[in-house]
C-alpha cells in the first residue's frame, strides 16, 4: 500500500487558470487546479487504498475472499446492463432465467424448498425472514411474540425480530455454545423463533444442534438459520438436515462479490415447503420453457424490495456456483483448514483461544491474558501491512479478536500475518498505545470522531 502526504484539494495551492475551450463545466464547487493535479490526487488516494485485491483481510464474520474478475466481466456486459426492469417478461427471459434456476441452486445447497431473491443485504434477509414467520403463524391464528437469540448472535438479528414487532429474549452461551438449559426456559407457547447461526460468531459448530431443533419444534416454534457463515458447510451438510425451517444467506459474502464498504449485496431467504405460500411476490415460475412473474400468492407477506432484488449480486452468485459446480464442497474445506492451522499457530505463539477445540471457517482469540488491548493489536497490523481482523466482537469474549481467512489465503500468507502477530505482542506497549506509526493518518481519537463527525472536505472547511 503506498504511501503519501496526500493534501486535501482545497488546500493545494491555486494555479494560473488553465481553460480547455469548449468542455469545461461552468460551476464546479473544487478549488482551480490543474488537471494534472487532480489526477495525480485521486490516483494516490485509490493506492493508498487497502482491499482483497491488495492484500490478507481477516475480517472475521465478514468473509472477504477473493472475487474472480470473470465475475465482474459477466455482470458487466452489455445484454445484461441495459435491461431494464420494467420490460416485458418476453424480453428478459434470459434475466428470468437466471433467477430461476439460481433459486434451484440455492435449495440444492441449503436443503430448503423455496426462495425469495429480493433482499439486498443479509439483516434485510433477516427481516424478510422474520415478516415471513409472522404472517405463517397469523395465518394459524396464534399471536406469538418471542423471538429468543443466544448472547454469541450477529447484532442484525435482536434489531431484525425487533423491527418485525417481536420482543426479543437473549440466553447466554454455555462453552461457547447454545446452553441447553437456558434455551428450555424461555421456550414457550409465545416462542415464534429461534434464530441461530451455525456454526457459531465463535466458529465454533453447534453440536446439539439435532437437539436444539427437537426442543424449539417442541413448543410449535419456528429455527431460523442466520447463513452469514455458509461458507464454512456448503456440500458438507445444510440447514435442512439440522432441522431449519428459514434460512437467509448472503450471497455477496458466500458467493463472491465484492461487497467493503457497505455494498452491494443480496440475501436470498430459502423456506421449508409449508411457508412457501408467505413468500414475496413476484416468484419467478417455469412452464413450457417459458419463465413469468407469479403475483397469485393471496398470503405473501409482499414485496420487500425494488423490482426483483440486486440483480448484478445475483448474477455473479449464479456465475460463480456455476463455475464451482461440485467443488463448492472444496471452498468450505479449504477456509476451514485455513482458519485452524492460522489458530493453532496464534496459540503457539502465546495468544489465548476462548473454548479451545477445532473450529469451523473462523476463530476468535482473546488478548486479554496477554495484558495487550485487541484495539492495539489490531492498529499495529496496519503497520506490519495487513487489515485487521474484527476486533470486539462477539460480545462474550474480552479483548477479542475476530479472524476468518476465508479460502483463497495461502500457507505464505497465513505464516506471514502470524509472524507480524507473534512480533507485535513482544513489542513494548508505547509502540502499541501509538499504532499505527506508518499509515497516512496516525491514531485516531476515536471518542472525539465519533462526537465531532467530519465526513467530507466541506465539513472540514466549515470546521
Amino acid at each position: 500500500m503506498a504511501r503519501y502526504d496526500e493534501k486535501l484539494l482545497i488546500e493545494i495551492e491555486e494555479r494560473e487558470e488553465e481553460k480547455i475551450e469548449g468542455i469545461e463545466r461552468k460551476e464546479l464547487n473544487i478549488p482551480n487546479l490543474a488537471e494534472r493535479e487532480v489526477i495525480r490526487h485521486f490516483i494516490h488516494l485509490s493506492q493508498m487504498n487497502y482491499g482483497v485485491d491488495t492484500g490478507f483481510y481477516p475480517l472475521g464474520s465478514c468473509t472477504m475472499k477473493y472475487n474472480p474478475r470473470i465475475l465482474e466481466k459477466i455482470a458487466r456486459n452489455e445484454k445484461i446492463n441495459y435491461v431494464h426492469p420494467l420490460q416485458s417478461e418476453k424480453n428478459i427471459q434470459g434475466c428470468l432465467e437466471i433467477i430461476y434456476k439460481l433459486e434451484k441452486m440455492l435449495c440444492e445447497i441449503t436443503g430448503m424448498d423455496a426462495f425469495t431473491l429480493q433482499p439486498c443485504a443479509g439483516a434485510h434477509g433477516e427481516l424478510t425472514g422474520l415478516l415471513i414467520a409472522r404472517a405463517y403463524f397469523e395465518k394459524k391464528g396464534e399471536r406469538r411474540k418471542e423471538v429468543i437469540v443466544p448472547d454469541s448472535a450477529h447484532g442484525t438479528n435482536p434489531a431484525s425480530a425487533k423491527m418485525a414487532g417481536f420482543d426479543v429474549i437473549e440466553i447466554p452461551s454455555k462453552q461457547g455454545m447454545v446452553d441447553m438449559e437456558a434455551l428450555r426456559s424461555v421456550l414457550s407457547d409465545d416462542t415464534a423463533v429461534f434464530m441461530l447461526t451455525n456454526p457459531n460468531t465463535l466458529g465454533i459448530f453447534e453440536k446439539n444442534i439435532v437437539e436444539i431443533a427437537r426442543e424449539v419444534k417442541k413448543k410449535g416454534a419456528l429455527l431460523y438459520y442466520d447463513g452469514a457463515n455458509l461458507n464454512a458447510i456448503m456440500g458438507i451438510t445444510n440447514p435442512a438436515i439440522m432441522g431449519f425451517d428459514i434460512v437467509h444467506l448472503n450471497l455477496h459474502k458466500t458467493f463472491a462479490t465484492p461487497h467493503g464498504g457497505g455494498g452491494p449485496g443480496s440475501g436470498p431467504v430459502g423456506v421449508k415447503s409449508f411457508l412457501e405460500r408467505f413468500l414475496p411476490v413476484p416468484r419467478v415460475r417455469e412452464k413450457n420453457g417459458k419463465y413469468f412473474f407469479d403475483y397469485e400468492m393471496p398470503d405473501s407477506i409482499g414485496k420487500v424490495s425494488y423490482f426483483y432484488g440486486n440483480f448484478s449480486v445475483l448474477l455473479k452468485a449464479y456465475a460463480y456456483i456455476t463455475m464451482k459446480g461440485k467443488k463448492l464442497e472444496e471452498v468450505s474445506k479449504k477456509a476451514v483448514l485455513n482458519s485452524n492451522y492460522l489458530m493453532e499457530k496464534l496459540r503457539k505463539a502465546g495468544v489465548e483461544v476462548p473454548f479451545y477445540g477445532r473450529r469451523m471457517h473462523e476463530f476468535v482469540v482473546s488478548t486479554k491474558n496477554l495484558n495487550i488491548r485487541a484495539m492495539d493489536v489490531a492498529k499495529r497490523l496496519l503497520d506490519y501491512g495487513f487489515h485487521p481482523p474484527t476486533v470486539y466482537f462477539p460480545l462474550i469474549v474480552e479483548e477479542a479478536m475476530m479472524i476468518e481467512p476465508t479460502e483463497d489465503a495461502t500457507k505464505e500468507t497465513l505464516d506471514n500475518f502470524s509472524n507480524a502477530i507473534e512480533k507485535i505482542i513482544k513489542e513494548p506497549s508505547e509502540i502499541l498505545k501509538n499504532a499505527p506509526q506508518n499509515m497516512p493518518v496516525k491514531r485516531v481519537d476515536e471518542a472525539k470522531i465519533a462526537k465531532k463527525m467530519i465526513l467530507s472536505w466541506k465539513d472540514l472547511k466549515k470546521s
